[in-house]
């Protein structure tokens, strides 16, 4: 049985905590005590019902304010698949919250009020899914029954959102109108939409495609640990332990060390201290090679015929995650997978208009702001575009003193052209 993550975002009191406790609520998936519990705490709706929100909403906070602030997860199964869901903020200053809950999602459910259309914050949170990797998207057009289960205005908001789409480069969004406090078209096909004949959402989460493109990505593993045990029974070895981020290895492979360039051969692939004759992302491996070379933490080893090269310039779009501002000639850490290296900020190139989407002039980047920079490291990365590759194109940016996180970071072009002499 196969396994889907995926998120809820939008704006604030879009219905996203009440859409998971509706899914789990329908699919039998909240236990007994849970929901006396629940019935103990006498917060139901105006229908006599329990309050759905509250089965994801878990801090005091949350339960006295109405809202979301920090990321929960639930776990429920069917038949037919496992699923964890991440619950994020709508507000703006949860932002930050929101790209933590995307970081490892499959799918990005994005709900919107059937009474409000396409906002600001649907906006942002397609941006930020977008940023983090996520290609497949689900436009839950909730509240449908306070629009009297208008067909009208669902094919209006489904034609503003694929505007949005299409700027973004989404290109597998599926729309589903719906009501998650009723639960019209949540679990069950809803009497109300005769006009819809599309899957209901629990029908599409079971069914989409969640197969892996970083088995068919260039492969890509990043040393975590050098293994050398030297013992008497094993006075020799070593391994270079590390998960592999995207593509397969074989035994034989000839392989380049980065970003040294050593060229190699793999004579071994351990998992679990047993040889293996391939292994493909996102296993959990040992590399032995055949020759001696200087391997570290964070050193990259790819196929020979699919290296990438080295860099130590990239341009990206960073999801800016603290209050102080970001201006050009800060100084900060590049946390690329296991590699850490200093960096400065050259230039903003661009910042993103939420309600345009265009890219606009910036003199700096704003907590929350979407902006495209141009970063200088101290040592070279070996990284890809997040066209190319999605988990070796992502990266952090942190702070040098306190090791805060300041950015998640998409890298646009990893060699920048040479500036143009004035003479």
């Amino acid at each position: 049985m196969d396994l889907l993550q995926f998120i809820t975002c939008g704006s604030v009191d879009d219905g996203k905590s009440t859409l998971i406790g509706r899914l789990l609520y329908d699919s039998d998936a909240v236990s007994l005590d849970v929901l006396a519990a629940l019935e103990a705490q006498n917060r139901t709706s105006a229908a006599g019902t329990v309050d759905l929100a509250l089965l994801t909403d878990g801090l005091r906070a949350e339960r006295e304010q109405g809202i979301t602030i920090d990321v929960a997860h639930k776990y429920f199964t069917t038949p037919r698949r496992k699923f964890i869901i991440t619950d994020t903020p709508g507000h703006v200053q949860y932002t930050r919250n929101m790209v933590t809950g995307a970081s490892n999602a499959d799918l990005a459910i994005v709900l919107v009020d059937a009474r409000q259309g396409v906002v600001e914050q649907t906006r942002r949170h397609s941006i930020v899914a977008a940023l983090l990797g996520i290609r497949r998207f689900v436009l839950a057009v909730n509240k449908i029954d306070l629009v009297d289960y208008s067909e009208q205005t669902f094919r209006d908001i489904v034609a503003d959102y694929a505007a949005v789409a299409a700027q973004l480069g989404i290109r597998q969004v599926v729309s589903i109108p719906l009501s998650a406090l009723n639960g019209d078209n949540v679990v069950r096909a809803s009497a109300h939409l005769p006009w819809y004949q599309g899957p209901n959402l629990l029908e599409h989460l079971e069914t989409v495609d969640v197969s892996r493109e970083a088995t068919t990505d260039a492969a890509r593993l990043q040393v975590q640990y050098v293994i050398r045990p030297q013992t008497a029974e094993l006075p020799d070895y070593r391994g270079y332990a590390g998960r592999i981020q995207s593509g397969v290895y074989r035994p034989g492979d000839r392989v380049l060390v980065l970003p040294a360039g050593l060229e190699t051969t793999l004579a071994a692939i351990e998992i679990n201290q047993q040889a293996v004759p391939v292994a493909v992302a996102p296993q959990g491996v040992v590399l032995r090679l055949t020759d001696d070379v200087d391997v570290s933490r964070g050193d990259t080893i790819v196929p020979l015929a699919q290296a990438p090269e080295p860099t130590r310039e990239l341009e990206a779009t960073l999801c800016w995650m603290v209050e102080q501002p970001l201006r050009p000639g800060r100084k900060l850490l590049v946390q690329h997978h296991a590699a850490k290296t200093r960096a400065v900020v050259q230039a903003i190139v661009a910042k993103t208009n939420i309600q345009t989407l265009e890219q606009q002039p910036a003199a700096e980047a704003q907590l929350n702001d979407i902006v495209r920079v141009r970063l200088k490291t101290a040592l070279p990365l070996v990284a890809d575009t997040y066209l190319q590759n999605r988990t070796t194109g992502a990266f952090i940016l942190l702070d040098e003193q306190t090791g805060a996180t300041l950015a998640a970071g998409l890298i646009e072009q990893t060699t920048l052209p040479a500036p143009e002499l004035v003479l």
